[in-house]
């Protein structure tokens, strides 16, 4: 089965300028991020780049949570990303995944059956697949 998204952009201007970005339940003004000399308007490519990666893993992490029978209140997922800039050209190095697990009910899991489950999230999740060999993606 083939799934199809559609985005719908406009952007008016040269670099410096913004544009904005429309598909189901986004719809957001975009332009470069002040740190990268920009307006910083809206969204960022960065951004969006970080928020499909972490949500993607998120998403993935809770589905093998609960196929693993762990039960758990609420997942908490602070993801860093490291962009490189070498003569003008930004290139996005890497993710870094931070999760944590609020409220697990299973205590017969061990750390290390809880740390194995983030690493397979990790390779499970569709963007972490799609990205690899070109972003080094990592969970804490």
């Amino acid at each position: 089965m083939i799934h199809r998204f559609e985005l719908k952009g406009r952007w008016t201007g040269g670099r410096n300028s913004q544009g904005t970005i429309k598909m189901d339940a986004l719809d957001s003004d975009v332009s470069i991020p002040e740190s990268m000399d920009g307006p910083g308007v809206g969204t960022n490519p960065d951004e969006m780049l970080l928020g499909a990666a972490s949500t993607c893993y998120l998403i993935t992490l809770a589905a093998i949570l609960e196929s693993s029978r762990v039960q758990f209140d609420s997942i908490e997922l602070n993801s860093v990303a490291h962009v490189e800039t070498d003569k003008g050209i930004p290139t996005f190095k890497e993710i870094i995944h931070d999760p944590t697990i609020i409220g697990l009910h299973s205590y017969e899991q061990t750390d290390a059956k809880i740390q194995r489950i983030f690493a397979k999230a990790e390779s499970s999740c569709m963007i972490s697949r799609a990205i690899e060999g070109n972003v080094k993606v990592t969970v804490k």
